[in-house]
């Protein structure tokens, strides 16, 4: 008698990666728990970003932020303005909360784009090896070679100031550093054992790098983008400082201390709030990428 033996469905065996996914988030938020600095900065960041998504609830951008007020000029902290106004008579607190509107989208627009290109150069550089990576890495050489705040003003007196050529100027100063790391990283995987897999079961050069190769050198760039961050955000200060970044009226950190530094000596709130939330930004996402640097290290893992 001939039978048809049905081959059972083991569930388990697809449950099994979404689990070890699962288990593996768990023990890095582990791990940064145990950081009280990093669980500092994640709050304090988090706090920012929303009091920057509700800043259209909390401040009218136009009667509060826009709108000048000549008989309430450079009026100290007080119950009414809780930080201040500027020298045309506007609420500081709410300039503050709107230019973080202005501030974090484009520093993690800017990285992001920063971390995709540089990671994908920075992996055809380390997994092709040999004349490509040479020409590729040199070439990124000379890009690091330059300050990124001069290659960000560079980039903008040649293109004009306004947002878009801001997020170019930005975006190419912090792609060398990314290409580096992504291009370390590869150099240390392309040889191991589910890479000549891949290969073997007739994977492309294409599917191996997008497939395995880049999602694990995520790590890495985790920390990096993490503490590019904060870079870009001081970039972005720099540059509307000196005029090339934000254009006013618009609220942004670094063109509020531009527009009060001449007033800094008998009405310094208008540049010491500014700069105090420039400096906290950057401090939450300094300890929030070391924390996350010691929680994502391989050696660290039980």
């Amino acid at each position: 008698m001939n039978t048809t033996i049905i081959p059972r469905k083991n569930d388990k065996s697809e449950i099994i990666p979404e689990k070890k996914k699962k288990s593996e988030l768990v023990s890095i938020w582990k791990r940064l728990k145990k950081n009280r600095l990093a669980i500092a900065g994640l709050v304090i960041l988090t706090l920012i970003i929303l009091l920057a998504a509700f800043a259209n609830v909390l401040f009218d951008y136009n009667t509060v932020v826009i709108q000048q007020n000549a008989a309430e000029r450079l009026q100290p902290p007080s119950a009414s303005h809780w930080l201040g106004t500027d020298e045309l008579g506007r609420d500081i607190l709410a300039r503050i909360v709107h230019g973080a509107r202005v501030s974090i989208p484009i520093s993690f627009t800017t990285i992001l784009i920063a971390a995709v290109i540089g990671g994908i150069i920075g992996a055809i550089a380390g997994y092709v090896g040999k004349t490509t990576d040479n020409i590729i890495m040199r070439i990124m050489d000379i890009f690091l070679a330059i300050p990124g705040i001069l290659l960000s003003i560079a980039i903008v007196a040649a293109l004009g100031p306004s947002m878009r050529n801001l997020l170019i100027a930005i975006s190419i100063a912090n792609i060398p550093p990314f290409a580096r790391i992504v291009r370390a990283s590869v150099l240390s995987i392309r040889n191991e054992e589910f890479i000549e897999a891949a290969r073997a079961i007739g994977a492309n050069d294409v599917r191996i790098i997008f497939k395995h190769i880049i999602p694990n050198s995520m790590a890495p760039v985790i920390v990096q983008a993490t503490l590019c961050i904060a870079g870009s955000i001081l970039e972005i200060a720099a540059l509307s400082f000196i005029g090339l970044g934000i254009q006013p009226p618009a609220p942004e950190w670094g063109a509020m201390l531009s527009s009060g530094r001449q007033y800094i000596r008998y009405a310094w709130w208008i540049c010491a709030f500014p700069g105090i939330a420039i400096m906290l930004t950057i401090l939450s996402l300094n300890l929030l990428g070391d924390g996350l640097r010691d929680a994502l290290d391989p050696k660290l893992k039980n």
